[in-house]
This record gives C-alpha cells, structure tokens and sequence, in this order.
C-alpha cells in the first residue's frame, strides 16, 4: 500500500455485493487510504452493503433512487453536511430489461430503450451535476462501460446503445469540468462473473471465449479493475480526462479470434 488516496473521500455507487466492479473498486481505494460512502436503492441491498462497507470502516450509506430527483438532492445535501467536500465518484450503475437482451436488438421497446438510457447513462450526467460543487479544488468522476459501445457483442443489444451514449458523456463532461480541475473518465472491463453480468443472455459463453482468445489468456479481475480506478483518481492520474480505458486482457485488439479457437 502507498497511500495514494491518503485523504480523499468519495462516494461509491453500484455496490450489489462481493463480487460487484464496484466493490473492487471500493476495496482498492480504501487499501489506498480513501475515505468511502457508499449508495444503494431499497432495503434488499442496503442490507447487503451496509456490511461491506462496514469492512471497510465506512458506516456512510445513502439510500438513493438515481431516477428520482428529490432523492439525488437528499443524497448530496447530506454529502455536503457530512463532508463539506468530496474528491471522486464512481458511478457504477446500469439497468435493461433482461428479456431485451435477448433475440433482436430491432425489437427494442421505446420505454425500455428510454428506461435504459435513462438509468445507464443520463443518471451520471445527473450524478456529476450534483457532486462538482462539491470539488471546488477538482476531482475525479469515473463509470463504467463495456465494448459493447462501439463493436456489436451478442445479447448486448440496447445496453450497446446506452453505453455508447455513456462513452460520449464521458467526453462533454471532461471537456465541460476540465477547467474546473475535475477529471472523468471510463473503465471499460471485459466480462466479468457479476450480478449484473448474469443478466447478460450467453454470459458464461462470452467469460469463456474471451478468456480463451484475449493477448494476456484471461479475463479481468477486480483487483485490476481497481487499481484501474485508484491510477486514475490519485494524483498521478491528474492529466488523464476523457478517456475510456479498456482492462480487458487486451481482447480489444483482435481481429479475429486465435488461431486455434478458429
């Protein structure tokens, strides 16, 4: 451990469980020195964070609805009267009806592509509204997003859409907040055995051939991920903005699959 969160705080958002990106992420800043609250929508999963980050030596848990307006201010009113100011965010957050990533991406709903936009990339516009007032001495805002964006992946479907709105964010946000010192960024891991990636139709299908093809012969880990976010939001991280940084086991340069997986 080198300290390199050593005094910042920031707020952890997607936490499921133990297995989630987001508590790789959560684990890996608080080995550095950071200072976590951690958000959560209802009671099912506040019962499930609330002893992870208690692991962690963080009894700040918010309760936050990322559709709901009077939530969100609630949320950040309180990270202002606890903390004053904050130093990062992680947005871990995405949401699609599960039987829309299935079958044909043409036959898209209009409330569930509405719905899945909405939730997966307009609440971390939403979200970096909120928390840059509460960096006035800058900051790091980082998401997640996933390849999907940019290269068609089966049983993807409208999430591919949604994160490639994300991605774009990404950008007009870091261009919008750069002069306030405030960075952001993506993540952009392969697959990963999560709760989230269990909704994912084919999901062990797609663990196994990545693993199986990527330069590096494996997927991801959280620990990668996570030192991921700690470069990115410590200081030696403070000229990088506007990125999406791809921890995939180097699975985004290929072609075509390895020789002998043809």
């Amino acid at each position: 451990m080198a300290n390199l969160m050593q005094g910042k705080r920031g707020l952890i958002m997607g936490v499921a469980n133990d297995r989630s990106i987001a508590w790789g992420i959560a684990k890996a800043m608080a080995e550095e020195g950071a200072e976590l609250a951690f958000s959560y929508q209802g009671d099912m999963f506040g019962q499930r964070v609330e002893p992870l980050a208690a692991s962690l030596g963080s009894n700040f848990l918010l309760d936050v609805d990322v559709s709901d307006d009077a939530s969100l201010d609630a949320a950040f009113a309180k990270l202002k009267d606890e903390w004053g100011t904050m130093d990062f965010l992680v947005h871990a957050i995405a949401f699609s009806d599960k039987n829309e990533l299935t079958g044909r991406f043409i036959n898209t709903t209009r409330e569930n592509f509405k719905n899945s936009l909405a939730i997966s990339c307009f609440s971390f516009i939403d979200v970096a509204r909120r928390a840059a007032p509460l960096m006035p001495e800058g900051g790091t805002l980082l998401t997640l997003t996933y390849q999907g964006s940019n290269r068609v992946t089966p049983y993807y479907n409208v999430m591919g859409v949604a994160k490639a709105a994300l991605e774009s964010s990404v950008r007009y946000l870091a261009n919008d907040l750069g002069p306030d010192g405030i960075r952001v960024n993506a993540i952009s891991p392969g697959p990963m055995k999560t709760l989230a990636g269990a909704a994912i139709g084919g999901a062990r299908k797609t663990f196994r051939l990545t693993e199986a093809n990527a330069p590096l012969r494996h997927n991801a880990t959280l620990e990668a991920i996570g030192g991921t976010a700690v470069y990115l939001a410590s200081d030696y991280g403070a000229c990088t903005t506007g990125e999406i940084i791809l921890v995939d086991g180097g699975y985004h340069v290929l072609g075509m699959l390895q020789p002998e997986n043809l």
